[in-house]
């Protein structure tokens, strides 16, 4: 990345990571704290927990296709505004209800979409893979810090100055969109990152993505209706103050790395990733059981959050991969916005349910419920078609063009399995593979009024 790219990537990044940790910060502690508040139920817990899922859900294709027609920044601007007021009624509320208006209304600031699409303007094809990790990285490390800083800020201001910092970290990203962030020179369609209208059947009906999608639902399922039973696992089953919940975190999570990054290089070098996806999957569904059977002990406990935390971070890791080989060339944006919508629902109902599982059978129904969709996840998953590891590939072309005739000429090359030529977006969309694929290839072939520079993504 040059330097420009290099500063759009990391404050965009920091937006991301500052929303993001927001978001977080109240899962490991909202429970808790939620038992003081007025109308309060189990149910109403989970569902305020979750309720960011629904809106967000609804929201962030729209908003993505509305930041096509009136410009990145204002959305992404009104969005974290909308997020900064939710917070602040979260803050403000002493009733159940008020804090699940004001999740719903965080939710509503859905930017993920016109964030991406944003990021997209501001990179060239070649590096948009490499952008789009760092944000990636960006995310996961602010679920980790969450789940550590989160008890501390509890300690400290409470969860009402949790959601008063959250606040404080949209407008702080607002400062940044606007003042580090720079203004495109245009508005481009990225079919690689943006949702198109026009695809969504063709996603819709792929069975292979759709067991993905139905995977990364039941995943965000089963870790926000977690957080509605684990609080009170460690303050009333093991004895442990909620300010030191983090010290039960800290080692799990940092051990959960460090065997996730050998299993990642196994399934994708060795390539062995239905063994391990699989295998992922069961971790889960047999951490939700020794949760289930033996809460009221230490060592069951951190064995099966190790296990947990292991398995999620391979699949947190592995699920957007497996979506980005499977999607058609052309759609990947829009797979990945189905994708993300299924992540978002997957919360919500996970909170909803999860806590009314904990108002009818505590917390052992919470987790016997979790372990159960893990299992019927694992039953969906097994029977799903790994795609052949290849690379995707992207280069420029003239809008005049041939498309079919160009295409079936691409197709001759070595180490071409698809080709997807796009002529009113002037792109080329491949699927190669990387040992056969030659770039200068396919320079030589496109004419010379054409751009032939391949990029990968």
């Amino acid at each position: 990345m040059n330097s420009a790219e290099r500063s759009s990537v990391f404050s965009i990044a920091g937006i991301y990571g500052l929303r993001m940790l927001g978001l977080f910060l109240i899962l490991p502690v909202f429970a808790l704290y939620a038992e003081g508040l007025e109308g309060v139920t189990p149910t109403l817990i989970g569902l305020a927990l979750g309720i960011y899922g629904f809106t967000m859900a609804m929201l962030q294709i729209p908003f993505g296709w509305l930041s096509d027609r009136i410009g990145r920044k204002p959305v992404i601007a009104a969005g974290l505004l909308i997020f900064a007021v939710g917070s602040v009624v979260a803050a403000m509320a002493d009733s159940i209800w008020m804090v699940i208006i004001g999740r719903a209304l965080q939710g509503s600031g859905a930017i993920a979409a016109a964030m991406m699409a944003l990021l997209a303007d501001l990179t060239r094809e070649e590096v948009r893979t490499k952008a789009m990790a760092v944000v990636g990285m960006t995310i996961g490390m602010s679920f980790t810090v969450a789940l550590i800083a989160g008890p501390m800020l509890s300690t400290w201001v409470g969860v009402d100055g949790i959601f008063w910092f959250t606040a404080l970290f949209a407008l702080l990203s607002i400062a940044v969109l606007y003042l580090l962030v720079p203004d495109p020179d245009h508005l481009s369609m990225h079919r690689d990152v943006e949702a198109v209208p026009g695809e969504f059947g063709r996603i819709l009906k792929d069975g292979q993505l759709l067991r993905l999608d139905f995977g990364i639902m039941i995943l965000h399922g089963i870790i926000m209706s977690l957080f509605i039973a684990l609080p009170f696992v460690l303050r009333d089953h093991l004895d442990i103050p909620a300010v030191d919940h983090p010290w039960v975190y800290l080692p799990v999570l940092l051990v959960a790395i460090a065997f996730m990054v050998p299993l990642i290089i196994v399934a994708e070098k060795k390539e062995k990733m239905k063994q391990v996806f699989l295998l992922s999957i069961s971790m889960i569904a047999l951490s939700c059981l020794l949760l289930g059977l033996w809460h009221d002990s230490m060592v069951p406990v951190m064995a099966a959050l190790l296990l947990f935390f292991i398995a999620y971070n391979v699949l947190e890791a592995t699920l957007p991969s497996l979506i980005s080989r499977m999607a058609p060339i052309d759609a990947k944006g829009t797979a990945m916005g189905v994708y993300s919508t299924s992540q978002f629902f997957g919360a919500f109902i996970g909170g909803a349910v999860g806590g009314w599982c904990y108002g009818q059978f505590d917390v052992q129904g919470v987790f016997f419920g979790a372990g159960s969709l893990a299992l019927l996840w694992l039953i969906v998953a097994y029977g799903m078609k790994m795609p052949v590891m290849r690379s995707s590939v992207m280069a420029h072309v003239d809008s005049d063009v041939d498309a079919l005739a160009l295409e079936m000429d691409i197709l001759k090359l070595a180490g071409v399995f698809e080709a997807k030529v796009v002529p009113e977006e002037n792109a080329i969309f491949l699927r190669v593979d990387k040992k056969l694929y030659n770039a200068d290839a396919l320079a030589a072939l496109l004419k010379p009024e054409m751009t032939g520079q391949a990029v990968e993504g």
